[in-house]
């Protein structure tokens, strides 16, 4: 099967871009054991779009009773074998079918999640559907390598271990890229051989229930991949008290995480996966090998998708010699850049995602100030005209690590800035949040790299560059972004159980 071009897509005409954003959206509902179901009580919920506050459509609000029943149907599915005990080969082509639909479906998946989530198109080409379909793909290709072991054990004996597939994997996707971020968990647990209930966002569910119609149609049987739509607070609580299912994975706020490891004792005990976000530092020294470089990624490393972003670098720490030099150069990228329609392709910041989020910007920002910050740039809204939601790159320099905007995810396009004078100092006030997901180090001494990288605890550094790293390496948190991995095959461990069997021969 031909499969598009990436490079091409990327070019793809304005008009085509505009012809799928003016499709009308229907009635979305829900996927249930294969087949398309309303809610249990009949209930929708209106979605807006953030680019203009216009009424899209509407979707299922799912209640615990549709939890139960998608729950019930991927328990009936794994038991009964017909994908749990599936041939790995077979299962591996089904899966390549998947990622082939994904991409012939690209810009369809990408309009359609920009105007329910408000990411710029050119990001979301590649970062959603794109990568979604890399996720598949790769974890296809490992259905049949990964294998048990024969232990080493003394003659007589034989020893297997074998990796079975949990069960039921319960997996709650967030708003930001839920494609990308939605097939780093059901793209490996799909492999092991599992079943999923899926919960998206309930303000971007639109993209998940495109991709799992695709699913259905590359062949996937019926009751393994679920989705119920709704709120967090019925359908996200359902999942994570359900004793019949074994394990979730979550990406979102670490409020939420600690509510459904409150919900695992509650329940089974289930297993739970977290990624709980960050306060990446960005550390650069006075010898990075290409200053003008590093400046262009410290803007985007935050302002792209309006700094909705996990990963976001969002506190720039600089050496005291180049501190105002190099924060001057930063503004002034931030200021260039073009804020507007998320589906212009030539916008290069698109909307922040709701009301409820831009205003709790906002509110970092003056708290920020009245803490002792200096706004350099940005931190209002903008283009109120368009009934969109959206913020104008924000650069706050004199920030104190005590500051609440220093210690805190903002999740918006919120830059702090803080200058440092040492190595050690840097490495302190890296470590000076509860998060440790993400960060960087711009130098050209190659010891000062690794003294900063084996120094910040985070779960992922980059060095001389932000950002970047793909399927094969794995993504994990440490502190309090989290437990368990993304990406890589490590993630594949997450969706199995090791089971041991000591034979006497």
């Amino acid at each position: 099967m031909k499969r598009l071009d990436w490079g091409i897509l990327n070019m793809l005409d304005q008009a085509q871009i505009d012809a799928l954003r003016a499709e009308i959206i229907p009635p979305q509902t829900q996927l249930i054991d294969g087949k398309k179901t309303a809610a249990s009580n009949g209930g929708v919920r209106d979605v807006f779009s953030p680019i203009d506050g216009s009424m899209l459509t509407t979707i299922a609000e799912g209640t615990s009773a549709d939890v139960d029943a998608a729950v019930a149907a991927a328990k009936k599915a794994f038991n009964d074998g017909r994908w749990s005990r599936m041939a790995p080969a077979n299962r591996k082509q089904i899966l390549y079918r998947f990622a082939d639909l994904i991409q012939q479906h690209a810009l369809e998946l990408a309009v359609l999640g920009v105007r329910d989530n408000g990411t710029e198109i050119s990001m979301a080409i590649k970062a959603e559907p794109g990568l979604a379909a890399q996720n598949i793909r790769y974890y296809a290709e490992a259905i049949d390598k990964v294998a048990g072991e024969i232990a080493p054990t003394p003659e007589g004996t034989l020893a297997l271990v074998h990796r079975e597939p949990v069960g039921v994997v319960g997996v709650i996707v967030p708003w930001n890229f839920p494609l990308m971020i939605g097939t780093w968990k059901i793209a490996p647990a799909l492999a092991a051989g599992n079943s999923i209930v899926m919960k998206p966002a309930e303000s971007a569910s639109l993209s998940l229930l495109k991709l799992a119609a695709l699913a259905q149609e590359a062949g996937l049987p019926d009751g393994v991949l679920n989705v119920v739509t709704g709120a967090g607070a019925v359908v996200g609580e359902a999942i994570g008290l359900h004793m019949d299912v074994d394990v979730l994975a979550f990406t979102g706020s670490g409020a939420t995480g600690r509510r459904l490891l409150q919900y695992s004792a509650a329940s089974n005990m289930k297993r739970c996966y977290l990624e709980l976000g960050g306060k990446s530092p960005n550390v650069v020294f006075s010898d990075a090998p290409d200053l003008e470089m590093a400046a262009i990624a410290a803007a985007n490393g935050i302002f792209r998708n309006s700094g909705q972003v996990c990963i976001a670098g969002s506190r720039l720490l600089v050496e005291r010699s180049i501190h105002a030099e190099f924060t001057k150069r930063v503004v002034e990228i931030a200021e260039a850049l073009k804020i507007g329609d998320p589906l212009d392709t030539t916008t290069e910041i698109g909307a922040v995602h709701s009301e409820t989020q831009l205003a709790q910007n906002l509110d970092f920002v003056l708290k920020a100030e009245a803490e002792g910050a200096k706004r350099l740039t940005g931190g209002e809204r903008v283009l109120q005209g368009t009934g969109g939601t959206y913020m104008s790159p924000t650069v706050l320099d004199n920030v104190t690590p005590e500051a609440s905007v220093f210690r805190n995810e903002v999740f918006g396009p919120v830059l702090t800035v803080k200058p440092f004078d040492t190595p050690e100092e840097a490495i302190h006030l890296a470590n000076a949040t509860e998060f440790g997901l993400s960060g960087a180090v711009w130098t050209s001494d190659l010891s000062t790299a690794h003294r900063l990288t084996m120094g910040i605890k985070s779960g992922m550094l980059h060095v001389n560059t932000y950002g970047g790293s793909d399927i094969t390496i794995p993504m994990s948190g440490m502190k309090q972004s989290g437990n368990g991995v993304d990406k890589s095959l490590h993630a594949l461990d997450k969706y199995v159980d090791l089971k041991s069997v000591w034979m006497k021969i």
